[in-house]
C-alpha cells in the first residue's frame, strides 16, 4: 500500500489555513472550519492510504471546499485564502478522479 502524501499535505494546508485565519484576524469560524475540514481531509487521506478505492471522504471534502471557496474567490477576487484553497481543492478532486480511472475496481 502507498501513502497518500498529497492527501496529507492537502489536509495540513487546510488545517493550517484555519489556524492562520484565527491568528491573523481572530476568526473563530475560520479556525473551526479549517480544523474540521482539515481533519476530514486527513481522515480521507488515511482511508485512501489503506485502500486506494476508498476515495469518498476525500472526494466529498475536497469537492465541498472547492465549491465553497470557489464561490468566495469569485465574489472577493482575493487569492488568499479563498483562491489557494479553491485551487488546491480542485487539484485534489482531479487527482482522485484520475486515480479512480486508472485503477481497476474491486468486483
Amino acid at each position: 500500500m502507498s501513502t497518500d502524501w498529497a492527501g496529507y499535505g492537502y489536509a495540513a494546508l487546510v488545517a493550517s489555513g484555519g489556524v492562520l485565519g484565527y491568528v491573523k484576524a481572530g476568526s473563530v469560524p475560520s479556525l473551526a472550519a479549517g480544523l474540521l475540514f482539515g481533519g476530514l481531509a486527513g481522515f480521507g487521506a488515511y482511508q485512501v492510504s489503506q485502500d486506494p478505492n476508498n476515495i469518498w471522504v476525500s472526494l466529498a471534502t475536497s469537492g465541498t471546499l472547492a465549491g465553497i471557496m470557489g464561490m468566495r474567490f469569485f465574489k472577493s477576487r482575493k487569492l488568499m485564502p479563498a483562491g489557494i484553497i479553491a485551487g488546491t481543492s480542485l487539484l485534489m478532486v482531479g487527482k482522485l478522479g484520475v486515480g479512480m480511472l486508472q485503477k481497476p475496481h474491486k468486483p
